[in-house]
């Protein structure tokens, strides 16, 4: 099958929603399907307002209908409600394809950490987007019952997965500094609530890895914690595996892949119960959930690190990509009358992402 995904958060961004579909596109091509990745790279972009570091495509829609048209992708998945979003929805809609999207940011409560905006107007505008699609994947139950009751529709599970080869427990004395080491990693900015787990009273270091829009006003703020800035494959997966206790302070993430990835390290959770946690880390188990953060960080380093691992090793990528596709929906049985596939150049099965001056290239997630 050949299977165009088209999202609006890609490289050099590092997030959950980057890994899931860098993975996901891996996993589709290693299972025979031939996979088209469309990103803000193949575009004209400007900075996004409050956060430059994402970049949004400029009138994408002539380029990517060519794009597609070039394809002729059987299935279409829209990952995200951005400018390509919204192109490719139009097309799909114009065309009369039907098409599949993921619900992975609660942009409503984004935004109304930026500006006013209540949140029903949000949930309304992207409650509209996702109406179109045949169904709407989200990776939690908590996700899916709260889209149901802000009246989604055709809402199913997707699953995350974790690559346990990359991230797996390490030697602890890859970080010099008093114990216990509580770590935040990920996006640093207004949304994950960072200072929330900064403000704490607890014993040793805390360090955050990462980067993002409020990292120098967080160093300034707290200049007793470390901050490593960013850091990528087995070098965060090192500073992770050296951590005693993952905190997670967010309240907003549908998911939490970093959660995943810290217990496949062998090291527990720190977080508020709350859409995200709630499904990914069993209490008392792999981690700890209290409305009382700096409790839940105390009662977490007292976990076996060994149980958060076997925990780890049953969620691969391949198993929740199986989930992805069966969601899919397939449109070959009318396909274009007298037109074929372009080939892009690259091996079949391969994950494309079609370059910015037209020459194939394949892409890895590190």
């Amino acid at each position: 099958m050949r299977v165009a995904i088209v999202t609006d958060a890609w490289r050099p961004q590092i997030n959950g929603v980057v890994t899931t579909l860098g993975k996901t596109g891996e996993s589709l091509a290693a299972m025979g399907h031939d996979v088209l990745i469309v990103t803000p790279e193949h575009f004209l972009t400007v900075p996004c307002p409050t956060y430059p570091s994402i970049h949004l495509a400029i009138n994408p829609e002539g380029k990517m209908s060519g794009m597609l048209d070039a394809f002729m992708p059987h299935a279409v998945h829209i990952a995200t409600e951005g400018p390509l979003g919204w192109a490719a929805r139009s097309y799909c809609k114009r065309r009369g394809l039907a098409f599949t999207t993921s619900y992975h940011t609660q942009f409503p409560q984004y935004i109304k950490l930026r500006v006013p905006v209540p949140l029903n107007w949000s949930y309304a505008v992207l409650r509209g987007f996702h109406a179109a699609a045949v169904r709407t994947m989200v990776p939690t139950a908590s996700q899916r019952r709260e889209l149901r009751r802000r009246l989604f529709r055709n809402v199913v599970i997707w699953p995350r997965g974790v690559d346990t080869d990359v991230f797996r427990p390490g030697d602890k004395a890859f970080i010099q500094a008093p114990r216990p080491i509580s770590m935040y990693m990920g996006r640093v900015a207004v949304e994950k609530n960072i200072e929330a787990f900064l403000a704490l009273n607890l014993p040793g270091t805390k360090y955050v890895v990462g980067d993002g829009p409020d990292l120098e006003m967080l160093r300034r703020k707290y200049p007793e914690a470390r901050f490593t800035g960013f850091k990528h494959g087995h070098e965060l997966a090192a500073y992770l595996a050296a951590a005693d206790v993952f905190v997670f302070p967010s309240r907003t993430d549908t998911f939490g892949l970093v959660m995943l990835e810290a217990m496949a390290c062998g090291v527990p959770v720190a977080a508020f119960p709350v859409t995200g946690p709630v499904d990914v880390v069993r209490n008392g188990e792999t981690g700890v959930l209290s409305t009382d953060l700096g409790q839940a960080v105390h009662a977490a380093l007292r976990l076996d690190g060994k149980v958060c691992r076997d925990y780890a090793l049953a969620r691969s990528w391949q198993q929740a990509t199986e989930c992805f596709a069966a969601h899919l929906v397939d449109n070959s049985a009318s396909p274009v009358p007298g037109h074929e596939p372009q080939e892009y150049g690259a091996k079949q099965g391969s994950p494309v992402i079609v370059p910015r001056h037209g020459v194939a290239a394949e892409e890895s997630q590190n």
